[in-house]
C-alpha cells in the first residue's frame, strides 16, 4: 500500500462536541476547528468520501440539562440544535478551504441547511462533497453515537471513525488508571460486556449487525485522521473479523 492510498472508500467521522473546544472550557475554538477541517480536506484529497456527525457537548448536553431539572425531551432538543451550530461552524471552516460541504439536519430548518434526505446525501458524497449530519436522528433519548451508526449504515460506509481525546480503546480510563492497557483490536461483544465506553450500546449493536468496523483514534493531533484511513498510526479497531 502506498503512503497516500486509503484503506476505506467511504467513512463516517464521529466527533464529540468537546473536541471542538480545544483548550477552551466552552464553545468552539477556531484553531481547533480549522485543524480538523484540514484533516478532512486531506481525506477528501485522498479520494475518500467523508460524512460527519458531531455532538454538542461543547454547547449543551441534554442529560446534564435534564439532571438540573429541565424536562429531558426539551433538553435533548436543545442539544440537537447545538449539533446544528457545530455543523455549520465546521461547514464554514471546510468551505474556506475550498472543500464543498453540505449540512443536512434531521430537524428541518431550510433557512440554514438541507433536510436529511438519504439519496441526496449519497449523491453529494459521490460528487466528492463532505456531508455533515446534524440534529442527531431528530429524536430525544439518544446520544449522537446512535445516529452516527445509523447514518454510517444508511450511507453504506466502509467504517465508522470515532475521533476522541485518546489514541484508542483502553481497559480503563487512562486519565484515571495508570494500569489501563490499550487494545489494538476488540470485538463488539467485548465492548458491550466489558463496558469499554467506546460508544453507547445501541450504536455498537447497530454497527455489529451491519458489520461496520469502528476505528477509535485521537483527533487531537493534525494528520491522524489521514493516517488512520491508510491503516497507519495509533488506533483501536472494533470488529468481529479476524
Amino acid at each position: 500500500m502506498s503512503g497516500t492510498e486509503a484503506k476505506y472508500k467511504r467513512v463516517l467521522l464521529k466527533m464529540s462536541g468537546e473536541v471542538l473546544m480545544g483548550p477552551q472550557e466552552f464553545g468552539i475554538d477556531p484553531a481547533t476547528i480549522d485543524r480538523i477541517a484540514r484533516d478532512i480536506k486531506e481525506a477528501v484529497a485522498m479520494g475518500v468520501q467523508v460524512c460527519v456527525v458531531v455532538g454538542a457537548g461543547n454547547i449543551f448536553r441534554g442529560v446534564s440539562g435534564a439532571a438540573s431539572g429541565m424536562e429531558r425531551v426539551t433538553a435533548d432538543y436543545i442539544g440537537m440544535l447545538g449539533t446544528v451550530m457545530n455543523a455549520l461552524a465546521l461547514q464554514s471552516a471546510l468551505e474556506q478551504m475550498d472543500v464543498e460541504t453540505r449540512v443536512q439536519s434531521a430537524i428541518p430548518m431550510q433557512a440554514v441547511c438541507e433536510p436529511y434526505v438519504r439519496r441526496r446525501a449519497l449523491r453529494h458524497m459521490e460528487k466528492g462533497r463532505v456531508v455533515i449530519f446534524a440534529a442527531g436522528s431528530g429524536n430525544p433519548f439518544f446520544t449522537t453515537d446512535t445516529p452516527a451508526a445509523l447514518r454510517a449504515t444508511e450511507m453504506g460506509c466502509d467504517a465508522l471513525i470515532k475521533g476522541t481525546k485518546v489514541d484508542g480503546v483502553y481497559t480503563a480510563d487512562p486519565a484515571k488508571d495508570d494500569t489501563a492497557e490499550k487494545l489494538d483490536r476488540v470485538s463488539y461483544l467485548d465492548v458491550l460486556t466489558k463496558d469499554l465506553r467506546v460508544m453507547d450500546a445501541t450504536a455498537i449493536s447497530l454497527a455489529r449487525e451491519n458489520e461496520i468496523p469502528i476505528l477509535v483514534f485521537s483527533i487531537k493531533d493534525e494528520g491522524n485522521f489521514g493516517r488512520v484511513l491508510r491503516g497507519e498510526g495509533e488506533f483501536t479497531i472494533v470488529t468481529d473479523k479476524k
